[in-house]
C-alpha cells in the first residue's frame, strides 16, 4: 500500500521576485527564495509536496495553472497586483475545481482603495493578509487539514 502526498502549488505573481529589496517597509526582508524554501519545508512537515513558480506575465500564471490542474490537490496563490485586476488568473483557478487560499504579505485593506478589490477572494477557501511571510505557512496548514493523502494498493 501507498500513500500519495497531495501537491499543493505555491503561485507568486509580478515583483514578488523583488522580495527583500522592494520596499521592505511594506514587504519585508524575506526573499522570494525564503519564502519557497519554509514552503517546501512546511509542506514536508505536513505530508504535502510543494511546487513553487513565479512569474511576472499573467498568461504564464494561467499556464501554470493549467499545467498544475491535473496533478495538483490545490494552490496557495499571491497574485500580487494580479489580484486586482486578472478575470484570466479567476477563471484558471476555477477551472480546476481545486480549493486555494489567496494570500498577501501586507494588509491590502490597509493601502491604497484599489488593493481592496479582489477578483479571487471570493471564490477562495480563505483570504490572508499582512501576516507576512507568515501566510503562506498558514495556507499550506489550512490546506493541509482540507485534503486528504491518496492511499492506492
Amino acid at each position: 500500500m501507498t500513500t500519495t502526498r497531495p501537491l499543493v502549488g505555491v503561485l507568486n505573481g509580478p515583483n514578488l521576485n523583488l522580495l527583500g529589496t522592494r520596499q521592505p517597509e511594506i514587504y519585508g526582508r524575506t526573499t522570494l527564495a525564503d519564502i519557497e524554501a519554509r514552503c517546501v519545508r512546511v509542506g514536508q512537515e505536513l505530508g504535502l509536496v510543494v511546487e513553487c513558480a513565479q512569474t511576472n506575465h499573467e498568461g504564464a500564471l494561467v499556464d501554470r495553472v493549467q499545467e498544475w490542474r491535473e496533478r495538483a490537490s490545490a494552490f496557495v496563490v499571491n497574485a500580487a497586483a494580479y489580484t486586482h485586476t486578472s478575470v484570466a488568473i479567476r477563471d484558471a483557478l476555477l477551472a480546476t475545481d481545486l480549493p486555494f487560499v489567496e494570500v498577501h504579505l501586507s494588509n491590502v485593506h490597509a493601502r491604497e482603495d484599489f488593493r481592496h478589490r479582489s477578483y479571487l477572494a471570493d471564490v477562495a477557501v480563505a483570504v490572508i493578509a499582512g501576516c507576512g511571510a507568515d501566510g503562506y505557512e498558514f495556507a499550506l496548514r489550512h490546506l493541509a487539514g482540507r485534503l486528504v493523502p491518496t492511499v492506492t494498493a
